[in-house]
């Protein structure tokens, strides 16, 4: 029985590697449609969590887990000789960039080695990881086959882009088109068929050169269209014109314009990263991405705005930025997550410090603020919202416009406010303490 067979009579057993915002959803949609699943993590917190029925991702209910029983359909183990039993794995592993900006591939190519270890023939092997165009066909390929083992003749190999939006209440992992490209088209049809089991739809393209390359267009044309409207509000700011009120005239027109929201920068493990891939991968064939450039620069330069914003906003009140004390609303990248990563909240606390400042913040979903790699000086715990905490501070800084937050009451009781997010504007607050930014 060859590994289509496996999947489409519910007999293949699927490997998923790293527990993560992309993997664990993965666990639970391949569960549910009746697979064995296996789940490996290098870090045995998850592992163990998961056996306990516990879940660590706040948008993924400890309800929505499969059962974790080493016989069950669902096992969690950080043993990856393991990885020899399966038919279907996928790898799920971060994609970050390192301080010059450039590709990080060290969870990729180790995930890679450890599989070539345990690869065996008729397995199929798919990256989701967010990468650039190359990867899968050449470099994963290459590590694979010095197994002796032949993509495309022996094992199959495909790309299929993770397109997770953490807390997204109107898309999920299995109601999301799922673009998938093949090294051939064995490999393409082992890949399809295996999501086809379940997602709504499946999007078959040419090669995993071109399934790389989609994910890349998806974030880099929200990456630019952030940008312009991030540059926009620091233009209309000077012009004493609000960009928000702006966005929504323009987006009443009904054809040729989307509506594309400005903030303090950029987070999540997506757009602050995936645009840096094809322009390191770009330098490869002599070419310049000035355009995507160009909007990386403007995108990372917000935090540095907000900061400026915070300081004219204390210097209009008689105060000084060094002694000042600050108190951060939201450490999250996005409304009502848990998800530090990339947050621009990191770097404009970092930045804040370094000016002086006395920084605390407070984030209903996000109880610790500490492990972030390129931010090991951040170890802050999350302070109660009162009105005492609030009236305390020199100025509160709304980075993050939690659902939980009560408006009105930060209002009263803050003696400044700074609003990166038009949150009062849009809980129609009209107040002197609120700065926009």
């Amino acid at each position: 029985m060859n590994v289509i067979e496996k999947i489409e009579s519910r007999k293949a057993t699927v490997g998923v590697i790293g527990l993560g915002y992309v993997g664990l959803p993965l666990v639970i949609e391949f569960s549910k449609a009746g697979f064995q699943v296996t789940g490996f993590d290098v870090d045995p917190r998850k592992v163990e969590a998961l056996k306990q029925g516990r879940s660590y991702i706040k948008h993924v209910p400890a309800s929505s887990l499969p059962a974790c029983q080493p016989d069950g359909l669902f096992a969690a183990t950080t043993d990856f000789s393991r990885l020899a039993e399966t038919d279907c794995v996928i790898i799920c592993v971060p994609t970050p960039l390192n301080r010059n900006r450039e590709p990080d591939m060290t969870y990729v190519f180790d995930t890679t080695k450890t599989i070539a270890r345990h690869l065996r023939k008729g397995q199929l092997i798919v990256l989701e990881s967010t990468t650039y165009p190359g990867t899968t066909d050449e470099d994963m390929r290459a590590v694979l086959e010095e197994t002796g083992l032949k993509a495309g003749a022996d094992f199959h190999l495909a790309f299929s882009p993770e397109r997770e939006d953490p807390n997204n209440r109107d898309f999920s992992t299995s109601t999301i088109p799922k673009v998938v490209g093949g090294y051939t088209e064995k490999c393409l049809a082992a890949a399809k068929a295996l999501y086809d089991t379940v997602v709504v739809r499946t999007v078959p393209v040419s090669s995993t050169k071109v399934a790389e390359a989609t994910k890349l267009l998806e974030n880099i044309y929200r990456s630019v269209n952030i940008a312009l409207v991030n540059e926009l509000k620091m233009l209309f700011d000077r012009m004493g014109i609000d960009v928000w009120e702006v966005i929504e005239a323009a987006k009443t027109k009904p054809f040729g314009f989307q509506a594309f929201y400005p903030g303090p920068g950029l987070g999540g493990h997506c757009i602050p990263i995936d645009p840096f891939y094809l322009t390191w991968k770009a330098r490869e064939y002599d070419f310049s991405t000035r355009f995507i450039e160009l909007a990386g620069e403007i995108n990372t330069g917000m935090p540095y705005y907000v900061v400026q914003k915070t300081v004219d906003a204390l210097n209009e009140r008689g105060l000084s930025i060094r002694g000042a004390k600050v108190l951060v609303l939201g450490m999250a990248y996005k409304k009502d997550v848990d998800d530090q990563r990339e947050s621009p909240s990191l770097r404009i606390v970092q930045l804040l410090r370094q000016q002086g400042a006395e920084v605390s913040y407070n984030d209903p979903h996000v109880p610790v603020c500490r492990g972030h790699r390129h931010y090991p000086d951040i170890d802050l715990c999350s302070v109660e919202l009162t009105a005492e905490a609030l009236g305390a501070a020199d100025i509160a800084l709304l980075l993050t416009d939690h659902a939980a937050y009560d408006y009105g009451f930060i209002e009263e009781h803050a003696r400044c406010i700074l609003d990166t997010r038009n949150a009062f504007g849009k809980n129609r607050i009209r107040s002197s303490k609120v700065w926009k930014a």
